[in-house]
């Protein structure tokens, strides 16, 4: 993977970690760095930390959590399948977020939803029941 317009092998953390597709902005994933969201080979870095192959990532994205080693350096933000290309994430890793991802489907699935806004007789019952007229 040819790495992008720079051409002297330096990247930006946080213009990886958008080239890669794990933050859809520039600026979404300076924000994970600057919150300690993101880690290098176990330590908080800034966004301007230069970024090399073979250096460890742990993130947290929402509330889904990625273990991934950098294969290879890109500026530009290819397709996915390319993307997918730059790094190589650990199976336990896999299995963790796919057993997360079906603990937050499940928990959605036993929410109640409510029935919307409430009518006039039902906001006038609720207000009787609070004690406002």
């Amino acid at each position: 993977m040819a790495v992008g317009a720079e051409g002297d092998g330096k990247v930006r953390l946080d213009k990886w970690l958008w080239a890669a597709r794990f933050f859809k902005t520039r600026q979404l994933a300076h924000e994970a760095l600057e919150l300690g969201r993101v880690l290098v080979n176990g330590d908080r870095v800034k966004a301007s930390r230069v970024v090399k192959e073979g250096d460890q990532l742990a993130m947290r994205i929402n509330q889904l959590e990625y273990r991934v080693e950098v294969l290879a350096l890109s500026t530009q933000r290819r397709p996915a399948q390319e993307a997918r290309l730059l790094y190589r994430e650990e199976e336990a890793s896999q299995r963790a977020r796919e057993e997360q991802v079906l603990l937050l489907k499940a928990e959605r699935a036993s929410f109640p939803h409510g029935d919307g806004r409430p009518t006039k007789k039902a906001r006038r019952e609720i207000s009787k029941f609070k004690g406002q007229f």
